[in-house]
């Protein structure tokens, strides 16, 4: 066993420690976070002077800088490098407030990309909690969706084609669209209560690839479905979760006898 092992320090990487190279580079850096060494906005140590610095390949520190931006510690911004992050806020579970809202709520900066949009004939599963006949047409919407920038999850929504007529008209391709914002401005519907169904699986292939996951990998989903103040179905949503960047919070409370 080397000196380093045996005294337990976190500030270099020991070959002969039984845990993996990038398991325990990943350990020097989160330690560095929780120190200050490293603050937010400080730029992290290119991957060149990582190599150099702790005597490891490029794969080791990629792998690391990877586990730590996906537990939401480092953020990559576009041609500047690598940058400790804020820590990552939970998103407490509400039906009629919008990916939008609790972003802006979170001092967050929303984001999306159209994936698909389309009239489709929608299978029962989608029609029944509509309230509408099997086989009817519905609006399909299909948008990654990004805070700061970072993709965090995959939302898909149904809901009639004569509750909003010509919403696909709207350009969903550019800005950041609201879809509850659309529905109340453009056709005074408002989402008012509605039931949710939280689970977990594993994610699909394009899930992966949008979410920016190596397969295998779990995703959070949220099934809903919400209507408005006299009852009335709204929206069938779906939407498949990053399990770190976005982690979902339920608040309960009990209730008085």
């Amino acid at each position: 066993m080397s000196e380093a092992h045996r005294s337990g320090r976190t500030n270099s990487v020991d070959r002969n420690h039984p845990d993996p190279l990038y398991l325990q580079l990943r350990t020097v850096l989160k330690n560095m976070i929780d120190s200050g060494k490293l603050s937010v906005n400080d730029k992290l140590p290119s991957e060149r002077e990582l190599v150099a610095l702790y005597g490891v390949s490029r794969i080791t520190v990629r792998q690391a800088v990877k586990d730590l931006e996906n537990l939401g510690f480092l953020q990559t911004r576009a041609g500047k490098g690598i940058y400790v992050t804020e820590p990552q806020p939970t998103y407490e579970i509400e039906i009629v407030r919008s990916f939008t809202e609790t972003a802006e709520a979170n001092n967050r900066k929303p984001g999306m990309k159209l994936l698909a949009a389309d009239i489709i004939r929608g299978e029962a599963d989608i029609t029944r909690p509509l309230g509408l006949p099997s086989g009817s047409n519905v609006v399909f919407i299909e948008r990654l969706r990004f805070l700061d920038d970072l993709p965090v999850v995959v939302q898909r929504d149904w809901f009639a084609e004569a509750l909003t007529p010509d919403i696909l008209n709207i350009d969903w391709s550019t800005g950041n669209r609201s879809l509850y914002a659309e529905f109340k401005d453009r056709y005074g519907v408002i989402p008012a209560r509605g039931q949710s169904t939280l689970s977990a699986r594993l994610a699909t292939e394009p899930e992966a690839g949008f979410l920016q996951l190596d397969l295998p990998a779990a995703v959070l989903t949220l099934d809903q479905i919400a209507y408005d103040s006299e009852y009335r179905p709204v929206n069938v949503s779906s939407m498949a979760y990053h399990p770190v960047r976005y982690p979902l919070s339920l608040t309960q409370s009990r209730r008085r006898s």
